[in-house]
């Protein structure tokens, strides 16, 4: 049987009193999980849902949610995680393009409509014991037998276009869940902290679901608090986190941020950007026992492709590691050819936990793919040994009077000014060069910069062609929730400044 509640199930039976989840220090044994996921499951089933049927979530981080989820594999469903952050417009074309047949939504966000769908209001005793919501009832689960039956689908966070629905297939979970053993050293003595929207690859799969494979505990915040993620750390001696690049940082600049007890922490990983090598070493000296793990992967792999290698950060700063196990990666050019190492090109990748394509989009899935190798859209190289430097996204190259320019390359220098947070470069429709170079930035509190101190220091760096024409000083980037920069976002923004 491959439902995902049928690890729950064994580990239910093996150590019921083991404890599975923590929410708000309550403590929620694998015996109880499994109850509560079996009762949700006759609660669906009592509403119409059966297999092949998609089952929708617009809610924040819960016990619910994941009993939600697992009830919905359990009945060979499709569960389909949404971000709540969405205007309800957005929400609502995702929830009419895969078609949902019923709704879990957080009684916060009770607002959000989308024709012929079900609809169950989730409050704040249903999230935290999803039992205030479904009968004293079980029913058999469904035998999903075939490794290519879908388990759940997620849509891309949009950075470029209309989101797509990512199909994922039970082989698909279980291959990234093995990848994740094997790399991290996963057991079931795992205590992993989630603060990442677990309607997201990161906060999920990252590897939340392969904790949980093994017998091991996740503790699930609602929301990112960087205060309290440091308190459950050492409260509950958790082991392992995946935060998002901007959350790390919230974290570190914590003014009192050594007075915690960290020395049970043995591991963060925080992909999702080119991580400053002062990042690094400031997350060593917080978390002693600790190491930060760049990686690499997309919501089409069920995240982490590549991860970086133990006591290689620095040698190795800006890769973000090494293939995992049954993951293939390539640098192809336009035409799908492999390109020698140290050269760069477009990120492909191949392996079993790759998506089989987009829900009812058969063209954008023959536009991803170069044969069986997926098209990340990422642009980067591979270096003698086989570890991953990404330099852009495809689509962030900003073509500046017939010269490329790699906006990671420019964002690099810009992190070099003492002032400087956080930066973006992007490219603006230009009359005269086509596209024109804008350095976007956020300052440190109190600080200033002004266009001449910001030419002046590029310029020591970078040819004149890649030169910013623009400063742009904001108060935070738009991200996405896994923390890459909207671009996209700031290119709408800008373009028409000057």
């Amino acid at each position: 049987m491959l439902n995902l509640s049928a690890f729950i199930a064994f580990h239910a039976t093996q150590s019921p009193d083991r404890p599975a989840l923590i929410y708000r220090d309550t403590a929620i044994s694998y015996r109880e999980f499994n109850d509560r996921i079996q009762r949700m499951a006759a609660l669906m089933h009592a509403r119409g849902v059966g297999a092949g049927d998609v089952v929708a979530l617009f809610m924040k981080n819960s016990p619910a949610f994941l009993e939600i989820a697992f009830a919905a594999s359990y009945l060979g469903a499709i569960f389909l995680p949404v971000n709540y952050r969405l205007a309800a417009a957005e929400a609502e074309y995702i929830l009419q393009d895969a078609g949902a047949r019923l709704l879990f939504v957080d009684q916060e966000f009770a607002s959000v409509q989308a024709l012929d769908i079900s609809k169950i209001v989730v409050d704040e005793a249903a999230a935290a014991d999803s039992r205030a919501l479904s009968p004293a009832l079980t029913i058999p689960p469904c035998h999903v037998t075939r490794e290519a039956d879908l388990v759940r689908l997620m849509y891309t966070s949009g950075t470029t276009s209309r989101p797509k629905g990512v199909m994922h297939t039970y082989s698909n979970i279980y291959w990234k869940c093995m990848d994740h053993v094997i790399a991290l050293g996963l057991t079931r003595a795992e205590r992993l902290l989630v603060v990442g929207p677990l309607y997201h690859v990161g906060g999920f799969d990252l590897p939340g679901i392969g904790v949980l494979w093994m017998g091991g505990l996740l503790c699930v915040h609602r929301e990112f608090d960087p205060v309290a993620a440091m308190e459950s750390i050492e409260r509950h001696r958790l082991t392992s986190a995946w935060m998002a690049p901007v959350m790390v940082g919230r974290i570190l600049a914590l003014p009192d941020v050594g007075r915690y007890d960290v020395s049970s922490f043995r591991w963060c990983i925080a992909g999702g950007e080119k991580t400053p090598e002062s990042r690094i070493r400031d997350f060593s000296r917080v978390f002693t026992a600790g190491r930060f793990i760049d990686a690499f992967g997309m919501t089409e792999t069920c995240a982490a492709d590549t991860l970086m290698e133990a006591g290689r950060e620095i040698e190795k700063i800006g890769s973000v590691g090494r293939a995992l196990a049954h993951v293939e990666i390539r640098i192809c050019d336009s035409e799908g050819r492999t390109l020698p190492p140290n050269t760069q090109g477009e990120l492909c990748i191949r392996g079993p936990k790759v998506t089989k394509g987009y829900w009812n989009d058969p063209v954008k899935t023959a536009e991803s793919f170069h044969g069986d190798w997926l098209r990340s859209g990422d642009v980067g190289y591979l270096d003698d040994e086989g570890f991953l430097y990404l330099t852009d996204r495809v689509k962030d190259m900003i073509l500046t009077g017939a010269e490329n320019v790699a906006s990671s390359e420019v964002e690099a220098v810009l992190y070099k000014l003492p002032q400087v947070v956080e930066a973006a470069a992007i490219g603006v429709p230009d009359a005269q060069w086509g596209e024109r170079v804008v350095a976007v930035v956020v300052l440190g509190q109190g600080e200033s910069l002004d266009f001449e101190t910001l030419v002046a220091h590029c310029a020591q760096h970078l040819a004149r062609f890649k030169l910013p024409k623009e400063l742009r000083i904001v108060d935070a980037l738009p991200r996405n929730p896994s923390g890459k920069v909207l671009k996209r976002t700031l290119r709408e923004t800008f373009r028409s400044a000057g």
